[in-house]
């Protein structure tokens, strides 16, 4: 099976991030990772092509993933049979947020 052409805009730490790494990782696919927070040239252009702000994006050989964890790039791979189904775990949570991006269970009120 062919590898596809994977390009990844990415923070170098983030809970999604790190989603979207392991499942590169899981399926032993190479990828470019881009770092969209020390180079600010790679956050203009994953907004350029996406037209938002939000990461991670992964583009696909040419179909680009905006906004996406990296459950939802693996199911992308899966369904577009781009790699096939492994029984090898994820070595990170594919479907987590970045530490300061807490959800409302987590807050709490005085």
């Amino acid at each position: 099976m062919e590898k596809p052409n994977i390009t990844a805009y990415m923070k170098p730490s983030c809970g999604w991030s790190n989603g979207v790494r392991a499942v590169m990782q899981k399926y032993d696919l190479p990828f470019e990772d881009r770092d969209i927070i020390n180079d600010p040239s790679q956050r203009q252009e994953m907004i350029q092509k996406t037209g938002q702000m939000l990461q991670p994006c992964v583009e696909v050989n040419g179909n680009m993933l905006a906004d996406v964890s990296g459950e939802e790039v693996e199911a992308y791979l899966l369904a577009n049979s781009l790699v096939e189904s492994t029984d090898r775990e994820a070595g990170a949570p594919t479907n987590q947020p970045c530490e300061n991006e807490m959800s409302e269970s987590e807050i709490s009120f005085r």
